[in-house]
């Protein structure tokens, strides 16, 4: 059999002896100091063998590292100084000291082997490039991690009995507390539960977490704040509230009075080890009514699912998130009619307003495709207001008692709250009073110290009385006899309400989700098919016409178009733009009309002119007439001035005249134009009169 000294050779010696000193945790190298001492005593060993006292270098950095970690500093330096040669021996109180779970000790091993590296533990002295040693020293590992396998699942098993049970503790949210025999129950301060109440209730009824913090802000409410460590634990501070603390509320389940257990695992794919929040039906122990809650866990389930809706970062399919502040009035509503996904929004700017569009995009933008549809909203969300207005009528009463239910009861609340607040402010000045009271008058350094205190809180007592009265004035005055009617008198006339410019949008849109869904769209030729799912299973289907482009809306009206086209039989344009004026009429542009408007028309409508007409009923120029009656022009002209010939204008100043016959005209030597056969003329149209040819 080989004595341990004889596998240690002059190569071995020549290189420095490694000791490896670990324990798993910093309270262990704190309590558990013998074994720490033992490892330390390993160097002896070193030395009985034939190293000298300044070749072993002691690697103790991982104290208080356990040793299924991988990424220990003192174990990579062992595991780099030996692969480059430098150590002879590796000194380890035993294996599980130097690593807890296989493919840390086997590497390790590997590397000894190819280094003619030895291991030396409290049992004895091995040689790893020896087949029997290293077989021994890889059963020693492979018990190492059974061990740490055993004891892990030992405590697992016992800390999830306990959790099956409810019984295993965690740190409790303000507004739980434990009593005598530990078991959870609210918060004795009736400030804190009144506030948290009112946190939930104001949730319910805003639906947002911003919005609940702009409210608190409004109302100058406080919320609280629980500290869990240190010396001041328990102790409850009072401080704005903040929209981290508002989403860190609503995401506890221990506030609807359930004990969950397993709501997040750990991630261990990275650098560092990182909690992952788990859904719901992935907890491990859920127990609804283990002890009392400020909500249901239907209320809390509602909630997260309000939460995941508002989330417009993580974009997800959105519903029904809460109104916002644009004109669009079915945000968060739409539905494709198409695909069945929710329609997201585009405003456009036109005539001076925002205008909405719904749009269907979620495969456009994931997957790079042509979107959905598009569907102009402006005639569309008129149509639904209509329809609401239809739809509120009968119901106008119940909202009125409602409304007026609703604003009494919070603002009951809210003072309760400040109330509260100001009792402890109250309570606070007495113990400050109490306390300079029993002081002996001999310590004046304290006496002086604890007046100040008093000074102090009776200033804030004071502060807070103004406010309090402050506020109570202010809410007096929301709720008077006067208010109060005129809530009833709005609700009556709730159309006007509605169609008032000064209504927020925001406020539309929630009135609309009091009786609204969801509103299905589906975009045809020339119309919307809209059908509206109202709460409560009841349906409707509206038909809505096509809103007109920016290019229609423009067109002049078809049957203005018929009648210019009727009109040009026997009118130039100059004149049908005054009769069209006189009877008020107006262009696409919803101007006057003018010649170079009715000009425009023909040419765009493709109109036949009013000379071609004239021409195709065989009227002449003034060349043609005077080739056949054998005159000049000239002589054609000073008929017509004369009035001897019928002639028809047809653009400013020119004119077609009828075909020669027996009353044409002919040259007299002698006669005066005023004995002879007249015809009326044709004059320029007059403001209010046009003069036609006969």
């Amino acid at each position: 059999m080989t004595q341990p000294h004889d596998k240690v050779t002059a190569e071995h010696l020549s290189r420095n002896a490694y000791l490896y000193i670990r324990q798993s945790t910093l309270r262990q190298v704190m309590e558990n100091t013998e074994s720490t001492q033992r490892q330390y005593a390993l160097r002896q060993k070193a030395i009985t063998l034939g190293w000298l006292n300044e070749q072993v270098v002691v690697i103790d950095s991982d104290l208080g590292e356990s040793g299924a970690s991988t990424d220990r500093a003192g174990f990579q330096r062992l595991v780099s100084d030996v692969g480059l040669g430098r150590a002879g021996i590796v000194i380890g109180l035993e294996v599980s000291r130097l690593a807890r779970n296989s493919s840390d000790w086997h590497r390790l091993l590997e590397i000894c082997a190819l280094t003619q590296t030895l291991i030396l533990d409290e049992d004895g002295l091995y040689d790893p490039s020896h087949f029997n040693d290293r077989l021994l020293l890889g059963l020693k590992g492979t018990m190492s991690e059974a061990e740490l396998h055993v004891l892990r699942a030992r405590l697992n098993g016992g800390r999830m009995n306990k959790a099956r049970r409810g019984e295993l503790n965690f740190l409790l949210p303000v507004g739980l507390t434990r009593d005598s025999q530990d078991r959870v129950i609210l918060e004795p301060d009736q400030q804190v539960q009144q506030t948290l109440n009112l946190f939930f209730q104001t949730y319910e009824r805003l639906g947002t977490a911003t919005a609940v913090v702009k409210e608190f802000r409004n109302q100058d409410l406080l919320f609280p704040r629980k500290i869990q460590r240190g010396v001041r634990k328990g102790e409850i501070l009072w401080g704005e509230l903040e929209h981290s603390r508002a989403l860190q509320v609503l995401h506890n389940p221990r506030y609807s009075g359930t004990y969950v257990y397993g709501r997040h695992r750990v991630d261990r794919s990275g650098s560092k080890k990182a909690p992952v929040a788990l859904p719901i039906d992935e907890w491990e122990i859920v127990i609804p009514q283990a002890h009392p809650g400020y909500i249901t866990w239907e209320q809390y389930q509602r909630n997260l699912k309000q939460l995941r809706e508002c989330a417009q970062a993580h974009g997800k399919d959105r519903r029904q998130s809460p109104a916002g502040a644009g004109p669009a009035l079915l945000q968060g509503l739409a539905v494709c009619g198409r695909c069945g996904q929710r329609m997201t929004l585009r405003y456009h700017t036109r005539s001076g307003r925002q205008v909405p569009t719904y749009v269907c995009q979620r495969q456009g933008i994931e997957r790079a495709q042509p979107i959905c549809q598009s569907i102009p909203g402006q005639t569309l969300d008129a149509e639904i207001g209509n329809l609401l207005l239809e739809m509120m009528t009968p119901l106008t009463l119940d909202v009125s008692l409602a409304v007026q239910q609703e604003l009494q009861q919070r603002q009951e609340e809210i003072e309760q709250v400040r109330r509260q607040h100001l009792d402890r402010m109250q309570y606070q000045a007495d113990v400050a009073r109490q306390r300079y009271m029993e002081v002996d008058p001999r310590h004046r350094l304290v006496a002086d110290t604890l007046e100040t205190e008093w000074n102090q809180a009776l200033r804030e007592l004071a502060q807070a009385k103004e406010e309090y009265e402050r506020q109570r004035v202010r809410d007096h005055l929301q709720l008077d006899d006067q208010t109060r009617q005129k809530v009833q008198e709005l609700v009556r006339d709730f159309p006007r309400v509605w169609n008032d410019p000064q209504t927020p949008h925001q406020q539309r849109k929630r009135i609309l989700r009091l009786l609204v869904e969801d509103v299905t769209l589906l975009k045809e030729k020339k119309t919307i098919q809209t059908h509206i799912r109202f709460r409560g299973g009841m349906t409707r289907s509206l038909e809505v016409s096509k809103p007109l482009s920016a290019g229609e809306a423009r067109t002049t009206h078809p049957e203005i178009i018929r009648q210019i086209d009727t009109l040009l039989d026997q009118h130039t344009t100059a004149e049908i733009a005054h009769i069209l004026n006189e009877q008020e009429k107006l262009s696409g542009e919803g101007k006057p009309f003018s010649n170079r408007i009715i000009q425009r028309l023909c040419h765009d409508y493709q109109l036949k002119s009013h000379y071609d007409r004239l021409r195709e009923q065989g009227l002449l120029t003034a060349t043609e007439l005077a080739e056949q009656l054998e005159v000049t022009r000239t002589t054609i002209n000073i008929w017509r001035r004369n009035g001897l010939l019928r002639t028809h204008r047809y653009n400013g100043k020119e004119f077609l005249y009828d075909p020669p016959d027996e009353t044409s005209p002919t040259k007299q030597q002698g006669r005066k134009f005023a004995e002879r056969k007249h015809f009326p003329k044709v004059t320029l149209h007059q403001p209010h009169k046009v003069h036609h040819a006969t």
